[in-house]
């Protein structure tokens, strides 16, 4: 079993999530996080006044799937996210040890 971890632009989140269903993934977790990378951030004018934002507003995806799952995954969050502009994302894999759900008290791929 494995985790993936995706951070995308904001506005891909709809797209990325009709690719993920497309290849039978059905759950994920979602947060708002702030962060940056090569982007560096940008300058903003607010009420005249020129000031520096260096973290972007990004989400972060959390999905846990089988290892047989996981290619197809990876492509299809890569094909939904890329724009083909700096801070696109990245794409983290890490391997899972176990999985419990909570309410069954099913286990691993079960739990998944």
């Amino acid at each position: 079993m494995k985790l993936v971890n995706a951070i995308i632009k904001p506005f891909k989140l709809d797209d990325v999530r009709e690719a993920i269903s497309e290849i039978g993934v059905e759950g994920l977790t979602v947060s708002e996080v702030k962060g940056f990378g090569r982007q560096k951030g940008h300058t903003e004018l607010y009420r005249g006044a020129e000031y520096q934002v260096d973290f972007l507003p990004k989400v972060k995806l959390e999905i846990a799937v089988n290892d047989d799952v996981v290619e197809r995954l990876v492509e299809a969050i890569c094909k939904a996210a890329h724009t083909g502009k700096i801070g696109d994302g990245k794409i983290f894999v890490y391997e899972l040890s176990q999985v419990v759900r909570i309410r069954t008290g099913e286990l691993d791929s079960e739990a998944i």
